[in-house]
């Protein structure tokens, strides 16, 4: 029988009998009812955690950002003149204003194959030669090349998968109706290359151009430019410029507090969304949380980040970076102050954000979350896999109660339809016992 079973007598007491059952269950499933509520408030308290978490793991991810933000990247490269290049800077970019002056672009050696080759019009199945291997010579260095079927495609394939320093393609220089596929290849270097391909008769392409090297000079050095055989080259350690017109500009390389800027924003960002998360459990908010240790622990962690004081000299807390707390206690960034900050000092300005791992205010932020997130020893994250093992304990109570109750109901009914059926046995022989009476009577 199952945990549903319905009473069904036959007897003249059996909707009391029912009533009996249902009262009996009623009284038994208090303690159940008692336990899903502590599950509803359980689960809530979960889903207010989870979203604690999410927005102080957010707030330690912009930490982090700020933390690579104070690394080379608060160097900036400026062009007087962007069109004649592109600068892009990477670890060891010293500060400084460099002149360049682009001569020319140069450009890359190009051949086609020969007219007089074998007429292409589709590539997969024809080729202009029979050979099944060829030799590439780019340079005066030879490649031999065999193609893993006889065609034209195959046979760029084969050239572009080679180490040559070329690039393969095919290019119809006949109609749509009327195809005429020639095998293109380009150095992949500038300069005057050779470039050949021959298939052990004869040469196959012929030169459509001869390439030449990109020149250049920087600060006007050296007095016979520089040649290169690519369009981006080093110019200082850490600093790369990609050539796009010849012409010159001046590329002035210096520290800005830029990245430091936007990271700050985005801390604050962050910084602010726990804020609200945390407040959600306080005072007439009455979240699932309200009362909660925890609450009064995060509260005083973001209370630790936001009047962080430790530095020197005119950068003591972080009022000197343009943060300060509104009414809500909520962080407002003036991003004017950061800058002065910067301009003043900046080797300051990056000694009072400190790392990580090390010193400074990133240190102290660190720490704080830290507390917080560490998977093993973090107060939200210990709260957390706390309430998830609350809430599986609390599961297997309900289910044992409903066990005991499912159980209790079937063997009180079990009983119950025994008695009402005894009574019903017992009303059946009266009525038969009556009507004999009466039949006597009337005799």
């Amino acid at each position: 029988m199952s945990g549903n079973t319905i009473f069904s007598g036959s007897s003249r007491y059996a909707n009391d009998f029912q009533q009996i059952i249902e009262r009996a269950v009623a009284i038994a499933s208090l303690p159940l009812s008692q336990l899903n509520k502590q599950k509803e408030a359980m689960t809530a308290q979960s889903t207010a955690l989870s979203d604690l978490d999410t927005k102080f793991s957010a707030l330690q991810t912009a930490l982090d950002n700020l933390q690579k933000a104070t690394g080379g990247s608060s160097l900036s490269a400026a062009l007087s003149d962007s069109t004649v290049a592109r600068a892009t800077l990477s670890a060891g970019a010293l500060e400084g204003v460099y002149s360049l002056n682009v001569i020319t672009l140069g450009a890359q050696t190009s051949t086609l194959s020969s007219a007089s080759l074998p007429k292409v019009s589709d590539p997969a199945t024809g080729n202009i030669s029979a050979a099944a291997s060829f030799t590439l010579s780019v340079g005066g260095t030879n490649y031999t090349i065999t193609p893993s079927a006889n065609s034209l495609s195959q046979l760029v394939q084969a050239i572009n998968a080679s180490p040559a320093d070329v690039r393969a393609t095919l290019i119809n220089l006949g109609t749509s109706a009327a195809p005429d596929y020639r095998l293109s290849i380009q150095s992949s270097k500038l300069g005057n290359i050779s470039i050949q391909l021959n298939d052990g008769a004869a040469n196959l392409l012929d030169v459509l151009s001869t390439g030449s090297p990109a020149t250049y000079q920087i600060n006007g050095q050296p007095t016979t430019p520089i040649s290169s055989d690519s369009r981006t080259v080093t110019i200082s350690p850490g600093l790369s410029v990609d050539l796009l017109k010849a012409g010159t500009t001046d590329i002035t390389v210096s520290r800005t507090p830029g990245s430091i800027r936007d990271s700050i924003t985005a801390l604050v960002t962050a910084f602010n969304a726990a804020v609200d998360e945390v407040d959600k459990h306080r005072g007439q908010s009455k979240g699932a949380l309200a009362g909660h240790s925890l609450i009064f622990s995060l509260g005083a962690s973001l209370r630790q980040i936001g009047g962080y004081s430790g530095g020197s000299g005119s950068l003591k807390d972080l009022t000197a970076l343009g943060l300060t707390f509104n009414k809500q206690g909520k962080l407002v960034f003036d991003p004017g102050a950061l800058d002065g900050a910067a301009a003043s000092d900046f080797d300051s300005l990056l000694s009072f954000l400190g790392s990580t791992t090390t010193s400074g205010f990133l240190k102290s932020a660190s720490t704080s979350l830290n507390n917080l997130e560490d998977s093993t020893s973090g107060i939200l994250q210990t709260a957390i896999s706390s309430l998830k093992k609350e809430i599986l304990d609390q599961d297997k109570r309900i289910g044992d109660n409903q066990s005991r109750i499912s159980l209790m109901r079937e063997t009180l009914t079990a009983r119950i339809a025994a008695a009402d059926a005894l009574i019903a046995s017992l009303e059946q022989n009266v009525i038969l016992f009556n009507g004999l009476f009466e039949a006597q009577r009337q005799k």
